[in-house]
């Protein structure tokens, strides 16, 4: 399928909806665009959710690495190897 877009003066494409709905792109989605030998290529980012911790959560991982820390301070070294 091939369209004919315009750029707006502040840099603004708009693909048409037909293209859109053919490819399953959506209000919001991310786009990858890079120059090719051909001109230019727009692709989907893939884009993965970022978990934001809570106060309690990131208390719960500092005890964890320092039970983690405890634990392997008070292991024997291994034997020297040769």
């Amino acid at each position: 399928m091939k369209a004919t877009v315009t750029i707006t003066s502040r840099g603004v494409v708009t693909l048409p909806a037909k293209l859109r709905q053919a490819l399953g792109l959506k209000a919001d989605d991310q786009l990858i665009a890079e120059t090719t030998p051909e001109g230019l290529l727009l692709r989907p980012a893939v884009t993965l959710p970022v978990e934001i911790y809570t106060p309690e959560r990131e208390r719960e991982f500092d005890e964890a690495e320092a039970e983690l820390a405890q634990l392997l301070a008070s292991r024997p070294a291994p034997p020297a190897r040769r």
